[in-house]
């Protein structure tokens, strides 16, 4: 397994060693051991959530306020999204910066995004399916939403027009610095 800092080093780009044959492919997904060694992490992961979802759709960008807050280990299993997870530590000097990744079912790519960051995607597929670890549960009284295009953010969406949101993405909060 490669394990890359991104430009918020808290943020790792993660590219499993895959085993390609005449049959297809092979790879660990998820290794605690490795994990731990080459990251220095210990994550306890208690929930793990499957999301399909079309073309244009834009889910985020969801956090959950502590204690409550979430790691995220998230990898695509299907079709491909542009990933983003932004530093919402009021302490951090990376504080309303972002990061973005293309995860896809072809590069196998996973993102780490401890808790502390607002995370979202956008489908670039016809379809995409994610499965995401998470080492808290969902709580529905801590969840909050960051508007996708807040003003402040400036992130820049690979998209020409308005995406595809649920009804509480679309109520999401502005960013305030």
């Amino acid at each position: 397994m490669k394990v890359t800092a991104l430009s918020i080093p808290d943020i790792l780009l993660i590219e499993p060693k895959v085993f390609y044959d005449d049959r297809g492919f092979f790879f660990e997904s998820f290794n605690q051991l490795d994990f731990e060694k080459v990251t220095g992490l210990s994550p306890v992961f208690v929930q793990e959530n499957y999301s399909n979802s079309s073309r244009a759709v834009l889910r985020g960008l969801h956090f959950q306020l502590p204690p409550e807050e979430q790691d995220k280990l998230v990898r695509v299993v299907k079709g491909e999204v542009f990933d983003i997870a932004v530093d919402i530590r009021k302490d951090s000097s990376t504080y309303g910066q972002w990061v973005s990744q293309i995860l896809s079912d072809k590069n196998k790519k996973q993102l780490w995004i401890p808790g502390g960051f607002a995370h979202g995607f956008l489908v670039l597929s016809e379809v995409a399916e994610l499965i995401y670890k998470t080492s808290n549960y969902y709580s529905p009284e801590k969840e909050r939403c960051i508007i996708w295009n807040d003003p402040t953010l400036k992130i820049n969406w690979p998209i020409k027009h308005a995406p595809v949101l649920s009804a509480n993405d679309k109520l999401g909060d502005l960013f305030l610095k």
